[in-house]
């Protein structure tokens, strides 16, 4: 058998290890979060994987390639070229849809400009992104943006009193004198009062010279009506205006549908050609399972070229479990694993082998009804011929690998080696934390916790939800179930959209630079460098590698990047502060020894020790600790989180808070976590409850299912075939109903 040979990997928290993967196999990698899988897998072999190859490029190719830095590892022998397939939410805007993400779009844009009637034009004008194809009104996005008058102005003040409400228009900003001064209006009247002419011109004049300005008014400025002002400065691409002002932004501007094209996007010369009495439009609009169904229906021999790999395409989005998707639908709406599984797609139909495919859990945001498919195209890629790398915590995946690597022990500093190697079964025997996560049997909890009350939410009307209503119970811990796509988030997120004390833990991203850590996230970077300031007599601002305490030679970043003209950029450590980010002084100035560089090397639990008499620091890294994430340094990069660990910083600010009688709403919350430490989420979860607090998760993991103290099954399908409340009641009730596809994966796990 081949083996991909790796010698002396030490990136980030690896020690040093020695490792022989098999090669035209399925190996899963194993361990808690922070045991070192990533760093493993996608750090040191997909990004040697990926330096290699761009090194074989020539130097202008190089040029414009992501450059990768070189991973600490002594060698690697026998490596395919990776192809990695992270959980990474598609990035772009609205322009950005499922059709043009998985390049299916193009097929159907050739189909309707070979055989649609009339004939408008070849492909390029049914695409909305080109000016020859997209609405006139609204260049394409299917909405314009509105301006909410009554949000924006209070009509019950004058100019004095401050009528246009919006902090860059206040009466004493530049902004709004210019309607004051502009000696057009009676000051003192009240909007409400303005006749039709008067408030035209307040609202509606397109840039005019003043006949006779007062003294006050600008020589060169022209007058300009609110709305054309208002919407150049916040409206179209100033994204800086817009990040400013979004919390006021959020009530004035609304969106709203094109009224030229009604949100189809394309001209109506495009729209008027048909192939069976629809439009493209109509096409991208039905779910994957209608266009297949429309598909079945065409006889045209000219068209049947295209029509057989259009639906091959198709066929494999039905299949891995997408079939409720619309090729419309934005890609940022995508949740992470809906993302993943589109990116899969593409790798199916592609005659491309003995490739190593690295994939991120790919079990995420899947229900165990759908977990099956995953393996059987896990599956396909191996007998192309190609190697299977997956880091995965679900034990369906897991028991489907043909080979196990362990990681661990623990997390962070306590992990990074290996722990295990072999067959599932050989796992399941073992004394590692996975295994014995493994062998544990489940049952559902004794005691339920009894409902104060309920929250009755609905009807919702929202995708594939028609008039749908739910009890929720407060102050227990309720989990929502249900096949990807059933509907589930949109029934919780909608339902509760309108209430003031609901708090969404989503696992998006949190906006940050690389130079934002975990510290400046939790708000207490700021009074570590204090503590540093007091406790050394150097300026606080030298605490900062942001600011005067950076690295002269790397500005504080840590590493030197080299712009070599036409071969790619190169970084490396610097080494004047080696990888410290801070100046010589500021590294000599310590406290019980620790500089401020080590502080940030600290791990949370560390920092808890370092910080016993800092109460600030010390409570915010203690609540933390709690979400299970003891294993992350202080100056960790934001950038760098997962999914799942970003939504447990995010608990772990209300859990020091002691937030009180509100509803948390979490949205998978253990991705990325393992069985082993779904106990200590569970502890946080209760600690909400013990305040009053009503947790509802939406989730697939049976483990949580088993904790609940309600159900909420939506299904019975994705899409179409879902949107509906199968049922609501204790986890013991469900198990005893008609089987549900989540009641019978429930009941085999339990058993």
């Amino acid at each position: 058998m081949n083996y991909i040979n790796i010698k002396d990997a030490s990136q980030n928290n690896l020690k040093h290890i020695d490792i022989d993967i098999p090669k035209h196999l399925i190996t899963v990698f194993t361990g808690r979060s922070g045991s070192g899988k990533s760093s493993l897998v996608f750090n040191t072999v997909a990004a040697e994987s990926e330096r290699l190859l761009n090194e074989s490029y020539s130097s202008y190719i190089q040029f414009h390639l992501n450059q990768q830095p070189k991973p600490k590892v002594g060698e690697i022998k026998n490596l395919p070229v990776a192809m990695t397939i992270s959980q990474k939410r598609f990035n772009g805007n609205s322009r950005s849809t499922v059709g043009t993400a998985s390049d299916i779009y193009a097929a159907v844009r050739l189909l309707w400009s070979r055989i649609g009637e009339p004939f408008v034009g070849y492909s390029d004008v049914f695409s909305f992104n080109s000016p020859n194809g997209m609405c006139e009104t609204c260049e394409g996005l299917g909405y314009i943006e509105d301006i909410n008058l009554d949000e924006l102005l209070d009509w019950d003040k004058s100019l004095n009193e401050g009528a246009i409400d919006f902090p860059s228009f206040g009466p004493d900003k530049e902004r709004g004198k210019a309607y004051r001064d502009s000696g057009l209006f009676d000051n003192d009247k009240k909007l409400k009062d303005y006749s039709k002419e008067e408030l035209d011109l307040f609202l509606y004049q397109e840039p005019m010279k003043l006949k006779n300005p007062p003294e006050e008014w600008r020589k060169s400025a022209k007058y300009v009506g609110l709305i054309p002002r208002f919407s150049r400065i916040f409206l179209g691409d100033k994204e800086f205006n817009k990040k400013r002002y979004a919390k006021h932004l959020k009530h004035v501007v609304t969106n709203k549908v094109c009224p030229t094209c009604h949100g189809q996007r394309l001209s109506q010369k495009v729209l008027s050609c048909k192939i069976n009495g629809k439009n493209i439009s109509d096409f991208t609009q039905m779910t994957i399972k209608e266009n297949l169904e429309f598909l079945d229906q065409l006889e045209n021999p000219t068209a049947q070229y295209i029509i057989g790999p259009l639906r091959e395409q198709l066929e494999a989005l039905d299949y891995i479990g997408l079939s409720y998707l619309t090729l419309n639908r934005v890609t940022t709406t995508l949740s992470g694993g809906e993302a993943q599984r589109l990116k899969l797609i593409r790798h199916l139909n592609s005659p491309l082998s003995d490739l190593v495919y690295i994939i991120d859990e790919p079990s995420v945001g899947l229900h165990p009804e759908d977990i099956s498919k995953i393996d059987e195209i896990l599956q396909s890629l191996k007998e192309k011929g190609n190697t299977v790398l997956i880091v995965e915590h679900d034990p369906d995946v897991i028991k489907d690998g043909d080979h196990i690597i362990d990681m661990g022990p623990g997390s962070g500093k306590d992990g990074g080696k290996i722990t295990f190697q072999g067959t599932y079964q050989e796992l399941l025997e073992s004394d590692t934390s996975t295994g014995k996560a493994l062998r544990q049997k489940h049952h559902l909890k004794d005691k339920v916790r009894q409902p104060d009350g309920f929250y009755h939410i609905g009807p919702v009307t929202q995708n594939n939800l028609e008039e749908v209503s739910a009890d929720i119970p407060k102050e227990v811990l309720t989990v929502i179930t249900g096949v990807a796509g059933s509907g589930k988030s949109t029934l919780i997120k909608a339902g509760f959209e309108d209430e003031d004390n609901v708090i969404i833990m989503d696992q998006k991203a949190i906006q940050g630079s690389s130079r934002s850590n975990l510290l400046t996230y939790l708000d207490v970077f700021d009074s570590v460098r204090n503590f540093f300031h007091k406790q050394t007599g150097l300026s606080k601002a030298m605490f900062s590698y942001n600011s005067k305490g950076a690295c002269p030679n790397c500005g504080g970043k840590g590493y030197i990047k080299t712009e070599l003209a036409f071969m790619g950029d190169f970084s490396q450590t610097c080494e004047v502060c080696h990888g410290k980010r801070y100046r010589p002084e500021v590294l000599e100035a310590t406290v019980d020894g620790y500089s401020i560089a080590d502080v940030l090397d600290l791990t949370v639990d560390e920092g808890i020790e370092f910080f016993d008499e800092q109460s600030d620091v010390k409570s915010k890294l203690e609540a933390l600790s709690k979400t299970g994430l003891t294993y992350m340094t202080l100056g960790q990069p934001l950038s760098t989180l997962s999914g799942g660990e970003m939504q447990r910083v995010k608990l772990a600010q209300h859990l020091d808070e002691q937030v009180q009688d509100s509803v948390f709403i979490f949205d998978e919350p253990t991705t990325g976590l393992h069985e082993a430490d779904i106990p200590v989420l569970m502890k946080c979860f209760d600690d909400l409850m013990s305040r009053n607090n009503t947790v509802i998760l939406i989730e697939h993991n049976l483990s949580i299912m088993c904790e609940a103290d309600w159900i909420i099954d939506v299904g019975p399908g994705p899409g179409l075939d879902g949107g509906k409340v199968l049922f609501s009641g204790t986890p013991k009730d469900f198990i005893k109903e008609e089987d549900t596809l989540t009641s019978k994966h429930l009941k085999r796990y339990i058993q």
